[in-house]
């Protein structure tokens, strides 16, 4: 193995560089990480444009990873050299009341690894063994990038405790907001309708299972809810574009005494009707993150064949790469669902 490694940096909005650093020795309750991919999503754009509310410079980025292990700590025991794994890159206290009752994801101190603490944009990365989940034999490293983003869908599909035969809405079709679609179908819901102002994600959208593709630009969000549901509307909204309009169409629409979940960041403080939402005795939820059995569930759906990732796969870079991801995804914005970078 080598002495030294590659680590990337962003030093300030727009600018990266990289630095050789010693090849981390895994402490004895942890594992080294040889990194193979990693995944870059919404909020790393926002950290290279400078707009993350949570996010200092420097800083080594990548959360959404694979890699395989190279070397065990001390007292490890339930992995072996040479498995396959991707990272939970939650960092939390274990000790406020979130923690305590379960919800981690809410920690009062939550740290997330490429935006409050060093990420594994490394060639190597030493990491807890409790955070790290085998990735099934015949998945590729590139799946096990997209692990991180699958499982915040799963999550918030569960946010929804009757999901099995509801009518859903998904506003936004992301990267996110269609692998939300499949989470929500391999949950068993009975009808999704999605929307977005781009016709190639809503064509992508409806080639991975959204029943009804709505383009909003063109048809009328209200009337488009009762042609596909009828009277009755939708049981539950999940808002996974983050604006004041996808926010007020589910309002404004929602059926009374329904739920909207909010699964997208806002960037900018929201201006909601909170009179409309109160007359219809809406329930308003959010969802944040992830837990260690979402995890489990979203490696689960894809090795069950029934979340395919690699079709939101839209180009690779090399690590030396990493500035020209992020220059592609800015000139690519309506045709780009996820760029990966490719580890030496």
């Amino acid at each position: 193995m080598k002495e030294t490694m590659l680590q990337e940096v962003m030093t300030e909005p727009k600018h990266i560089t990289f630095r050789a650093i010693p090849v981390p020795e895994p402490g004895p309750d942890q594992v080294l990480v040889r990194i193979k991919n990693i995944g870059v999503c919404g909020s790393d754009i926002h950290v290279w444009h400078g707009t993350h509310p949570y996010t200092s410079y420097p800083v080594t980025q990548g959360h959404e990873v694979s890699g395989e292990i190279v070397k065990l700590g001390e007292y490890v025991k339930e992995f072996e050299v040479g498995q396959k794994v991707t990272i939970e890159p939650q960092v939390f206290c274990g000790r406020c009341y979130p923690c305590l009752h379960g919800k981690y994801n809410l920690c009062e101190k939550l740290k997330v690894m490429g935006f409050q603490t060093t990420g594994t944009a490394s060639e190597y990365f030493a990491v807890d063994a409790s955070k790290v989940d085998l990735l099934p034999d015949g998945m590729s490293f590139a799946e096990g990038a997209m692990i991180e983003p699958l499982a915040v869908t799963v999550h918030a599909a569960k946010r929804f405790p009757d999901v099995k035969g509801a009518n859903c809405v998904v506003l936004g079709c992301g990267p996110i907001g269609i692998l939300l679609i499949q989470s929500l179908k391999a949950f068993g819901a009975a009808k999704v309708m999605a929307t977005d102002i781009s016709d190639t994600r809503l064509a992508l959208a409806a080639s991975l299972g959204a029943d009804v593709a709505v383009n909003t630009k063109d048809h009328d969000f209200a009337e488009a809810l009762m042609d596909t549901f009828g009277p009755d509307k939708a049981d539950v909204m999940y808002d996974c574009a983050g604006s004041d309009i996808t926010m007020d169409q589910a309002i404004q629409n929602a059926r009374k005494g329904s739920t909207i979940i909010l699964v997208a960041v806002f960037g900018k403080r929201a201006s909601v009707d909170l009179a409309k939402l109160n007359d219809s005795e809406l329930d308003l939820n959010t969802s944040m993150m992830y837990r260690h059995e979402d995890y489990v569930d979203a490696l689960r759906l894809v090795n069950e064949g029934k979340i395919k990732l690699e079709p939101l796969m839209s180009k690779h870079f090399a690590f030396a790469d990493y500035a020209a991801a992020y220059e592609y995804i800015d000139a690519n914005r309506e045709s780009t669902m996820k760029v990966l970078i490719d580890m030496p």
